[in-house]
């Protein structure tokens, strides 16, 4: 288990943390960035808190010991969750899944909007957790960085498996199995977020651009061809491209992919590496093409039909956002039983049908076409048998191992 160790962040991975909360995917809400709209939520407090002293080390390594729970006394489960990513009624008074929810369970939900980025939300909750205290949250959705970190620090409840049947039989095959949690015994998907490339077909003359090699070699592209300034997606692209498995990826590895991506910097053939302000060039044809993510195209594709998307068949990265019953929870039956009914079918494609990312539960596809047929049959939403296969996680790093990449990757692009 690692134990909550008095360092300070690296002078590079505060860097890092600044791009992504100022212009990648931390810097937006999850139902914004299919408006493709930035929040601008730079949190230095939050950041800083990820490094802060004195600070004891974490409980058991088998996770955090059991809290009394209450779940059978009081009929009630906090849930912690980012700014929209939850299904709103049409006059927008109501949550239609979470109130169904207490109409057949008796249980009644508390739900904050409270996540604007995981590294604020982290600043919030460590001192408690690091306390062996009650952080007043049942149920928390973070990205999959995080659930790893506060899983390996001990202040994550391992869920108990008779509580989540659908949850278990039907968590689709690539959100099953991540390093951080073999096996999901302490977290289960919300969404999955897909980084794939992205161009405009206007720009390209009408030209597929469908692999990471041709956005680096193709002469036709130079100059017009973008990455993205985070540096799990870029580096996974690359790395996928180069026949290397982004979950067991060595140190020379690493080094290929700089290389690869630095001889595309030296020839100008890159443009530029952005967070998610590249959706403007994109549409203007500014950017022929580019790796990007999932939620911002289907938004432009709204807008602009001559944006198309292509999932290269080296393959692509999928993050994901995670459901954890934090340490000291008061209510843990109660909020696995919420996680349970959200891998129903029927409801998972309610919530599907509102948030429009990757939804990580079998069985969906009919209940979507039910609420809307171009939803069911869109990949970025539902991914095909085929698409799923080629889905791969970026693996989890250790702290030395991230300063060291951070570093390389930001002499790369320029930060």
């Amino acid at each position: 288990m690692e134990s909550y160790e008095p360092e300070r962040l690296s002078p590079v991975q505060l860097a890092a943390m600044r791009r992504s909360l100022t212009s990648g995917r931390g810097a937006l809400t999850r139902r914004s960035l299919l408006r493709a709209s930035g929040m601008g939520a730079l949190a230095l407090g939050g950041i800083a808190t990820l490094g802060a002293c004195g600070i004891p080390p974490a409980g058991r390594a088998e996770g955090a010991a059991a809290a009394d729970d209450h779940s059978e006394k009081e009929k009630e489960v906090t849930f912690s969750n980012w700014t929209e990513y939850m299904d709103v009624s049409d006059d927008e008074k109501s949550r239609p899944t979470l109130e169904a929810f207490t109409k057949r369970t008796g249980i009644r939900v508390k739900y904050t909007e409270d996540i604007n980025d995981n590294v604020e939300f982290f600043g919030k909750i460590k001192p408690q957790l690091a306390a062996g205290q009650n952080t007043g949250r049942d149920l928390i959705c973070v990205t999959d960085w995080l659930a790893a970190r506060i899983i390996r620090l001990g202040w994550a409840q391992k869920l108990d498996p008779s509580n989540l049947p659908h949850a278990f039989a039907n968590v689709s095959a690539q959100f099953r199995t991540p390093d951080w949690d073999p096996g999901r015994a302490y977290s289960y998907p919300w969404t999955g977020i897909p980084t794939v490339i992205a161009y405009n077909a206007k720009a390209t003359g009408g030209r597929k651009v469908d692999s990471v090699t041709q956005l680096l070699d193709d002469p036709k592209l130079k100059g017009r061809v973008s990455f993205l300034s985070e540096m799990r997606d870029t580096i996974g692209m690359t790395l996928l491209d180069q026949g290397k498995d982004p979950g067991k990826f060595t140190d020379a590895d690493f080094d290929g992919a700089i290389g690869r991506l630095q001889k595309a910097v030296d020839k100008k053939q890159i443009r530029r590496f952005t967070g998610n302000d590249y959706t403007a060039d994109l549409s203007k044809g500014d950017i022929a093409a580019c790796v990007g993510w999932a939620g911002d195209i289907i938004q432009l594709q709204a807008d602009n039909p001559d944006i198309k998307f292509a999932i290269p068949a080296a393959g692509y990265i999928t993050s994901s956002d995670n459901l954890l019953v934090p340490a000291q929870a008061r209510h843990k039956t109660n909020a696995e039983k919420l996680i349970d009914y959200y891998y129903e079918p029927p409801v998972a494609a309610q919530l599907a049908a509102y948030i429009n990312y990757v939804c990580p539960v079998d069985g969906v596809r009919d209940e979507l076409a039910k609420i809307d047929k171009s939803m069911a049959s869109n990949t970025l939403i539902l991914p095909d048998r085929e698409m799923a296969a080629k889905s791969r996680s970026f693996r989890s790093l250790s702290t030395e191992e991230e300063t060291a990449y951070e570093e390389k990757f930001a002499k790369l692009i320029g930060a």
